[in-house]
């Protein structure tokens, strides 16, 4: 191969990279959402400025997808964290836990995703929607919400999966130095909303080293949304580079 050829292509492995070069679209994805109140002390000590956080809210998220573009069906949990960045109010992705490989990679990757490996579902059982994570044979976290008891509005369903997001990017460098130090921005506009459902609901966490949800313990429910959507992701761009920011000596 000829060098000017290797950067064209996406990832390693050179020949077989681990994720496909497309912009996965997802059909059928489900969501269920709780929204709960956590520690401010809890929720300072993870989230990186210059994000702001006004009320201590986490939203802790199961998602099954039906079917997905270069991936096929897979389940996702993590948690997403209510901040403001420069006056706009959004989420700040924590934590994501898949059992697919290659959209754990891609997402890592190609995205800025805090994506690991983890064991999620999501179930429909005697009433009750069921989303659980477990983190090899453990159990993680456990959250159950009454199985389509009130209607929501499209536009509210809409609206939250629609919020801006940001993440971090982070790519180490040899030596001590990283490569990229990036908060960067997304937000999904392309988007069907096929259902959606609220109810009461109750979230579990349980204590685990290398899947720490629980250090951002449940203190009130605030609420509940069980959501099927057709949707894109969007690409992200970055709004603040740590790099140049320790380079000019100012934060």
């Amino acid at each position: 191969m000829k060098e000017v050829d290797v950067a064209g292509h996406i990832a390693t492995p050179l020949m077989n990279p681990a994720y496909a070069p497309v912009v996965p679209r997802f059909t059928n994805r489900e969501y269920l959402n709780i929204v709960y109140r956590t520690d401010a002390d809890a929720l300072r000590a993870v989230v990186p400025e210059p994000l702001e956080i006004d009320e201590p809210l986490v939203r802790f998220e199961v998602m099954r997808m039906g079917d997905v573009t270069g991936y096929g069906p897979y389940s996702e949990s993590g948690q997403a964290i209510q901040v403001r960045y420069e006056g706009e109010r959004g989420e700040y992705l924590h934590a994501m836990y898949l059992d697919n490989f290659q959209a754990t990679a891609s997402g890592r990757e190609a995205g800025a995703y805090p994506k690991t490996i983890g064991s999620p579902g999501l179930y429909v059982d005697s009433g009750v929607l069921v989303g659980v994570l477990d983190y090899g044979t453990l159990r993680v976290a456990a959250a159950t919400m009454g199985y389509k008891h009130h209607p929501m509005e499209a536009e509210e369903a809409k609206a939250q999966i629609t919020v801006p997001t940001y993440l971090l990017k982070l790519v180490p460098g040899f030596g001590d130095v990283p490569q990229v130090a990036q908060l960067v921005r997304t937000e999904i506009t392309d988007v069907v909303v096929k259902e959606a459902w609220t109810g009461p609901a109750r979230l579990q966490l349980f204590e685990h080293v290398l899947a720490p949800l629980a250090d951002l313990p449940v203190r009130e429910i605030v609420s509940a949304s069980h959501i099927l959507t057709d949707l894109t992701l969007a690409p992200a761009k970055p709004v603040h580079d740590y790099l140049r920011t320790e380079a000019g000596g100012s934060r």
